[in-house]
């Protein structure tokens, strides 16, 4: 029954929101009481058991928090203050527009968590500079999609917290263990950009700007230094949990191991960045409650998909659970008997094409758990596993022809979308999927 239910599942999120339109919120709602009514008698029971369990579930805040803070940081300037400081820090390499790129879409990634508002965001500043710097329209704005796909990869990010939120995830790994394990990861895919950015460099015969058009760094340090602050709300709650410092603290009487186990990452790292913004934007923060209100509401629509997903895609995953999923996946990979290598490459093949006409979110929202399921039946750990979903699911923004990454970005540099398509398969979706196989087979350590 667990399978038929999760077919049921998917089936909907495909039709409703790719054949009737609907935002994949709605889809997972309808979804959800559709898995919850296979349980025949026990279907009110299964339905009220996926509510309670996303109900109490931390990562659901998180998710919506973040949003929230991305809603922050932009209105706040922040992020355009620390695009400043990249340009002056990488503005004087041959290419620097694309690493400018690379680097900025990475950091705001963690930020944003969303590909397209990645892409627009940094892209808006880079494009038009690749532009000036002599770069083919098409192979610009295929580095901006790319580049802008980080969002989906880097945590914390909005994927990160839907992979969180099945039930299975949830009881076999810890959010700091997987936290460091996809930034681990992301670095992989970091990596990559960064070798392509010089490949193309070099096949265009792209220069270095002149030393004089560009800012030097005391001017925009000076002008943006306190947006740095902002990574303090991640860093922070991380040093405290993991590492030398989280063992010294647990040594301490006054202290000890269950306090800072209370500490949830997923809660602190949204709440103290939202927190450092307001902070850091003395100028343009509101000043009274009525403009605190005001600022407030005109976010709302920002996460009302995005919560709705998550939701009910944490509800799923409880009720797909209660259902058996996870003893029918086992069973049927021990009777198809493949190969582990083969099955991860045809895991990432499979995952690829779904990323297609889907977000990275959809994705992980419709396979992801099954997939997840599939790699732990076939023996990797659940760790492992969880990052492997996550780095296929990341093709998403790369994957035409339906990611909004790719026609933002031919928008900003005039670009032709179609001219991308085969750039972005063949240098970014097929290399992502075979980072994540060589992370499957231990190859890449995590």
């Amino acid at each position: 029954m667990g399978i038929i239910a999760l077919i049921v599942f998917v089936s909907i999120l495909i039709v409703w929101s790719l054949w009737l339109k609907r935002n994949l919120g709605e889809a997972s709602l309808i979804g959800f009481i559709a898995i919850s009514l296979l349980g025949g008698t026990k279907a009110l029971d299964l339905f009220f058991r996926g509510i309670s369990f996303a109900s109490t579930f931390s990562v659901l805040y998180a998710a919506v928090a973040f949003v929230f803070m991305a809603y922050v940081i932009d209105k706040f300037g922040i992020v355009e203050r620390l695009l400043g400081i990249l340009n002056s820090l990488v503005g004087r390499l041959p290419g620097a527009p694309a690493i400018m790129d690379a680097v900025g879409s990475s950091l705001m990634g963690t930020l944003s968590g969303g590909d397209s508002g990645n892409t627009a965001a940094t892209g808006s500043i880079t494009g038009p500079w690749m532009l000036k710097n002599k770069w083919n329209k098409e192979i610009a704005a295929s580095v901006m999609v790319g580049n802008g796909g980080m969002a989906s990869v880097l945590p914390p990010t909005t994927s990160m917290f839907i992979v969180l939120g099945f039930a299975p995830v949830a009881a076999a790994i810890t959010t700091g263990e997987y936290y460091i394990a996809l930034l681990i990861a992301g670095a992989y895919q970091f990596i990559h950009r960064l070798i392509l950015i010089g490949y193309f460099v070099k096949k265009q015969g792209i220069k270095a700007f002149p030393a004089e058009s560009i800012q030097p760094l005391r001017v925009s340090l000076r002008e943006g230094w306190t947006s740095i602050f902002i990574y303090l709300g991640a860093i922070i709650p991380l040093i405290l949990t993991i590492g030398p410092l989280s063992e010294v603290l647990k040594n301490i009487s006054s202290i000890g191991e269950s306090a800072l186990k209370s500490i949830d990452i997923v809660i602190w790292i949204p709440t103290l960045m939202i927190a450092i913004s307001f902070i850091l934007a003395r100028k343009s923060r509101p000043r009274s409650i009525s403009s605190l209100l005001d600022f407030v509401s005109s976010s709302i629509p920002r996460f009302t998909v995005i919560g709705a997903l998550i939701f009910f895609a944490v509800a799923s995953s409880e009720v797909l659970t209660a259902l058996g999923l996870s003893d029918n996946i086992a069973q049927l990979m021990s009777s198809a008997n493949t190969p582990g290598w083969l099955t991860v490459l045809l895991l990432g093949i499979g995952i690829t094409a779904i990323a297609g006409p889907l977000t990275s979110t959809g994705t992980l929202t419709a396979v992801g758990l099954v997939s997840y399921e599939i790699l732990v039946a076939s023996g990797f750990s659940p760790l492992v596993s969880a990052v492997v979903v996550m780095t296929f699911a990341s093709t998403s923004a790369q994957m035409p022809p339906a990611s909004g990454s790719i026609y933002i970005a031919s928008g900003i540099v005039g670009a032709r979308p179609e001219k991308t398509f085969g750039m972005l398969m063949l240098y970014y979706a097929c290399p992502v999927i075979l980072i994540g196989w060589l992370i499957a087979m231990g190859i890449l350590p995590i």
